[in-house]
């Protein structure tokens, strides 16, 4: 579901880390992929996205799979090779659901991530994602200090490229962020300011008021009912709209008597 834009600022200098990630797309088949991925990278704070050879680009599949994130795609930059598209980085993380013998160690996505966030205090860290049907070739691989996996069902590893980059950029929002990213919300809050004990004490007083009226308390024989209903009342640590809907009641029954 769309939401929109927020207002705010991010802290700094968490965003700026974000900002310092390069996202690679190397010869990717579909533009349609290329919209998700850009979806994908704006959701999460991360706006730089590069393109190594796209099939179809621009195009306006990859407009319409963007949902809003077109900014993202208009300042795509598009190369003809791994190399261009790597040139002026500091560290490279190739994306692979495939264990190869040679090349770069293999790391999780959730190891992986604070590592590549700390590299971006030396500059640009690239994250390369290959095609959608053959990945990346050995050499694409060999080209990065990284190799990356998302720990998928070892049964069935295979992942729509979108949703790769989708991964890879929750995992470093969530890095980035400590674990707990800001979260803004344009819902109405459900809770009121929590009820003062006067009005709580007003509440009880009109409460016993109703049940002695309507012959639910006996004052002579009241028992252990009092006690027990402020003790009900005192786990639910009313709030003040819901003082004022339980005091709406009583006066509904008053009404109803005829008091």
């Amino acid at each position: 579901m769309n939401q929109p834009p927020a207002s705010h600022s991010l802290p700094e200098p968490r965003q700026s880390r974000l900002d310092q990630v390069r996202i690679v797309l190397s010869r990717t088949s579909h533009p349609g992929n290329i919209g998700a991925a850009a979806r994908a990278m704006k959701t999460m704070g991360l706006s730089r996205l590069t393109l190594v050879d796209p099939k179809c680009f621009p195009d306006a599949e990859a407009v319409t799979r963007a949902v809003g994130a077109d900014d993202v795609l208009d300042r795509a930059c598009v190369c003809q090779s791994l190399d261009e598209a790597l040139a002026g980085t500091v560290f490279a993380v190739a994306v692979s659901a495939r264990h190869r013998s040679i090349g770069p160690e293999p790391l999780q996505a959730r190891q992986a991530a604070p590592e590549i966030l700390a590299l971006t205090d030396g500059g640009e860290v690239a994250l390369v994602f290959g095609n959608e049907t053959a990945g990346l070739s050995n050499a694409d691989v060999q080209r990065c200090q990284r190799t990356v996996f998302i720990p998928a069902n070892p049964d069935y590893t295979s992942l729509n490229l979108g949703s790769a980059v989708q991964l890879l950029c929750y995992e470093l929002r969530l890095a980035a962020f400590d674990g707990a990213p800001p979260v803004v919300t344009k819902a109405v809050p459900f809770a009121s300011p929590r009820a003062t004990n006067d009005d709580v004490e007003r509440y009880y007083a009109h409460l016993e008021q109703v049940m002695i009226a309507t012959e639910f308390l006996d004052p002579q024989q009241p028992k252990r009912l009092l006690p027990k209903l402020r003790r009900l009342f005192a786990r639910a640590e009313l709030e003040r709209d819901e003082v004022n809907i339980l005091r709406g009641i009583l006066d509904a029954v008053e009404k109803k008597i005829g008091r």
